[in-house]
C-alpha cells in the first residue's frame, strides 16, 4: 500500500530532496540543492512512500497569500510512473488546501503535464516561463471550494460574532478554514499580522491561538445546544520558531478535556485544550488554555 503523508525524518527528507532533484534538475545538469528554495520552512511538503518506506513521488504545496496557493515540485521517480501517483499527490495537497482555506490554486506545468492537470479541472491560462531555456511552463488555476464535512454555516457565524465584537479579530481578518467537529482550523491575514522583521507578531499568533481555542468550546456548545458565557481563565503560550510565511493555528478534539454537561445541572464547566500554531508543516507555538463556562442564572 502507498501512503502520502509529509516526511517525519531527516532520512525521508533527504530522500524527498533528493528525488526532486533527481527528477526535475539532475537531467539538465542542474547542482544538488538547485532543486530547494527560501520558501521550503513555511511550505507544506508530501511524499508517497511503499511498504518499505521508500519514497516513489514528492510535492509541494505554498500559500501565496491568505486564500492563494500554489503546487510545486510535483515528481514521481521514473520506476513508479504509470501507477497513478500523480493522482494520488494531488488529491492529498489540494485536501491541505482546502483545509488551509485556499480558494484559488495554481501551478505552472511542464508542456507534457498540461493534459494531465486539465484533467483534474485546472484551467489553462498563458504561457509563464522557460526554465533553463528550454523546458516551457504554462500557468494554470483551478477555483477550490470548502471540505465537504466542513460545518460552514456554523464557522461562518462564528466569524461573524468575532468580527462584530472583537474589532481586532476582524482587523487580523481571522477566518475559520475547516471544523468538522473534531477538528478546527482558523488563519488570517498574513501582510496585516507581521513585524518588523517580516514574521508573525507574537501578538497576533497568541490572539489567533486564544480566539481559536475560545471558538472550539463556542462550537461545541452549539452542538449540545447548551448555553453559557465562554470566559478565559488561564493561559500559557510557547513559542518554538519564528512563523516566516502565513500561519494557522490547529485544535484537535484529542487535545481538549472537561465536562460540558455540568452545565445541564446549572454548574459552570471548565474546558482545558491546546491550540498549535504552525509554519507550513511545523508547530512553531503552543497555546495551553483553560477556558470557564458560565452557567446561565436561573
Amino acid at each position: 500500500m502507498k501512503v502520502c503523508r509529509s516526511p517525519k525524518t531527516a532520512l525521508e527528507f533527504e530522500q524527498y530532496y533528493q528525488l526532486r532533484w533527481q527528477v526535475l534538475r539532475q537531467p539538465w545538469g542542474q547542482a544538488l540543492g538547485s532543486e530547494r528554495d527560501s520558501l521550503e520552512p513555511e511550505s507544506f511538503h508530501r511524499i508517497i512512500i511503499d511498504e518499505n518506506n521508500k519514497v516513489l513521488a514528492v510535492g509541494r504545496l505554498e500559500k501565496s497569500d491568505q486564500f492563494t496557493g500554489q503546487i510545486r515540485f510535483m515528481a514521481v521517480s521514473e520506476e513508479a510512473q504509470g501507477q497513478g501517483l500523480g493522482l494520488q499527490m494531488m488529491k492529498d495537497l489540494e485536501l491541505q488546501a482546502q483545509k488551509l482555506g485556499i480558494t484559488n490554486l495554481t501551478l505552472n506545468a511542464r508542456e507534457n503535464a498540461v493534459a494531465f492537470y486539465q484533467r483534474l479541472g485546472y484551467t489553462l491560462h498563458s504561457f509563464s516561463h522557460r526554465l533553463f531555456d528550454e523546458i516551457e511552463h504554462f500557468s494554470m488555476s483551478k477555483a477550490l471550494v470548502p471540505c465537504d464535512n466542513h460545518q460552514q454555516k456554523s464557522s461562518v457565524a462564528l466569524q461573524d460574532i468575532w468580527h462584530d465584537t472583537i474589532p481586532l479579530s476582524k482587523a487580523m481578518n481571522i477566518k475559520i478554514s475547516y471544523f468538522d467537529g473534531n477538528e478546527l482550523i482558523t488563519h488570517c491575514d498574513g501582510g496585516f499580522n507581521k513585524n518588523l522583521h517580516n514574521t508573525m507578531f507574537a501578538g497576533s499568533i497568541y490572539t489567533l491561538a486564544t480566539l481559536s481555542g475560545w471558538g472550539w468550546v463556542y462550537l461545541q456548545l452549539q452542538h449540545l445546544q447548551l448555553k453559557g458565557d465562554i470566559v478565559l481563565a488561564n493561559a500559557n503560550i510557547e513559542y518554538h520558531k519564528s512563523i516566516t510565511g502565513l500561519g494557522y493555528a490547529k485544535v484537535k478534539a484529542e487535545s481538549v478535556s472537561g465536562d460540558f454537561t455540568r452545565l445541564t445541572l446549572g454548574k459552570n464547566a471548565r474546558i482545558k485544550l491546546t491550540a498549535h500554531l504552525y509554519c507550513g508543516d511545523t508547530i512553531a507555538a503552543t497555546f495551553s488554555g483553560s477556558y470557564a463556562v458560565l452557567a446561565p442564572k436561573s
